[in-house]
């Protein structure tokens, strides 16, 4: 029932869904037409995508401790490092769009909510180089592995902080004067997806950007895509099926687009 679902929702998306030649907005078209859309490959890429095979290779086994919804695939506590590669691991194609949207804005400061193996990490840390990049992790044996990785793609700068996002995610953001780019990969429940945005909301600003993954991962994660779009702080959301862009740009008319990718 639960595939079914998305599914269907995945198809509506795609129905409803228009390309950079249907929106109107100066600043959404630019957007997707010089950002989400740009397939061409880059030498990063590949960097990082060496150190995901090497994942995908790798037989050890960690203890894996979920705060969240879980795992769709696999809820065992004990994982092996290329089954969560396989299997929790933003795709490439998505990954990329990541890096496009932290290079393209060139914030001062990164937040990401669930580090996994570290490999949207990498993609952010080099998108972005100058920012300072915070990645937060429930699991300690996953976060470990992280920085295994870290280690791997002289991606030092990247902070890691380990705990439930609940303790650790006030104390970044006090931190900060404001936040630039928060990416949401984590939790995957309405009420906690909720409060991460509502925490961020005091600190966000005209070119702030906030990210939230799997916003059709369940009827939970729609409605808190909806109640998101409604607030009245935010201005434009761009809405991709696998992950949601939040913008606060103060002048623009409060719209909300589906964009197909």
């Amino acid at each position: 029932m639960l595939n079914f679902r998305f599914a269907k929702d995945y198809l509506l998306h795609r129905f409803k869904a228009k390309t950079r030649h249907g929106v109107h907005s100066p600043f959404v078209y630019r957007l997707i037409d010089e950002v989400i859309y740009d397939f061409e490959s880059k030498k990063v890429y590949e960097e990082i995508e060496a150190l995901r095979k090497q994942l995908l290779n790798d037989n050890r086994t960690i203890n894996v401790f979920d705060l969240g919804a879980g795992s769709k695939v696999n809820n065992n506590q004990t994982k092996r490092i290329s089954d969560i590669a396989r299997n929790a691991l933003k795709p490439p194609r998505l990954a990329q769009s990541l890096y496009r949207l932290a290079a393209d804005l060139q914030p001062q400061n990164i937040i990401e909510l669930g580090t996994c193996l570290g490999i949207t990490s990498i993609y952010l840390q080099k998108a972005a180089p100058e920012a300072k990049v915070y990645t937060l992790e429930g699991s300690p044996e996953t976060a470990a592995a992280a920085l295994e990785v870290f280690a791997k793609a002289k991606a030092g700068e990247i902070k890691e902080i380990t705990g439930n996002f609940d303790d650790t995610l006030p104390g970044v953001i006090k931190e900060l004067d404001q936040l630039d780019f928060v990416f949401v990969d984590g939790n995957h429940q309405k009420d906690a997806t909720l409060k991460y945005f509502e925490w961020c909301l005091p600190k966000v600003h005209q070119n702030t950007l906030l990210i939230f993954d799997d916003i059709y991962w369940s009827e939970g994660m729609k409605q808190a895509w909806s109640e998101i779009k409604a607030h009245p702080q935010v201005t434009v959301t761009v809405d991709l099926f696998w992950i949601g862009l939040v913008f606060f740009k103060s002048g623009q008319v409060k719209e909300d687009f589906l964009i197909k990718i």
